[in-house]
């Protein structure tokens, strides 16, 4: 089963996502939180899989509290929002969200969202997905692109071609094809560099992919 912690400040609204959740029969809603705050407290309790995160909440924004849950490593996070802002966005992503997706998604999707991340892939709601494409294919005078940290030196060859092809959007079958070879070695890269990278998520590592140009 995979549990999840759902946390969002709307009564109604968080009470439809647990119905929905909870119609799968491989996920469980495990708790339920009704701002930032008690998200992270939540989270330390009942260490879920995944938490299911609103941006715009009280007392701690959802950006904030993703930020703590992933930095604690308690569980992964899927933002979930009505704002596509690009501060959202990159916030919630650089706060170490492994996935994206807008609140008007389907029932159908957002279940399988949540199998996706829960899985250890990365998930962008594909409108977010152009926006982002859009902005990391700016120009330079549109876009100034940040140093490369050292870390990125300790990078195997292997390391930094699985790093490119997650700056792709890639998933690790995909990757696997590619490069030619197991995805279960595929997953090995993918860990290792996370940590030669200090990154919590593959979405982040896609992220640093694209605004470096790897």
């Amino acid at each position: 089963m995979i549990r999840v912690l759902v946390a969002e400040d709307q009564a109604a609204v968080r009470s439809g996502l647990v119905l929905i959740l909870n119609s799968a029969p491989d996920i469980e809603v495990v708790g339920e939180a009704e701002d930032g705050e008690r998200a992270v407290e939540l989270a330390r309790e009942l260490r879920p899989d995944l938490v299911l995160m609103d941006v715009q909440m009280p007392r701690l924004d959802g950006v904030s509290a993703t930020r703590a849950v992933v930095g604690e490593g308690l569980a992964d996070v899927l933002v979930l929002t009505t704002f596509d802002l690009d501060a959202y966005v990159f916030g919630a992503l650089r706060a170490g969200a492994s996935g994206f997706l807008l609140k008007n998604t389907d029932a159908k999707d957002l279940i399988e969202a949540v199998r996706t991340v829960a899985g250890g892939e990365g998930l962008i709601a594909p409108a977010v997905t152009r926006r982002l494409i859009a902005e990391f294919a700016a120009g330079p005078e549109r876009r100034e692109r940040p140093p490369a940290p050292p870390e990125l030196e300790t990078l195997t060859r292997r390391e930094r071609e699985v790093l490119s092809c997650l700056g792709e959007g890639l998933p690790n079958a995909d990757i696997a094809v590619r490069l030619d070879m197991a995805e279960a070695t595929v997953k090995t890269h993918v860990s290792r560099l996370l940590g030669k990278l200090g990154l919590r998520s593959r979405v982040q590592a896609a992220v640093m992919a694209q605004e470096l140009g790897v």
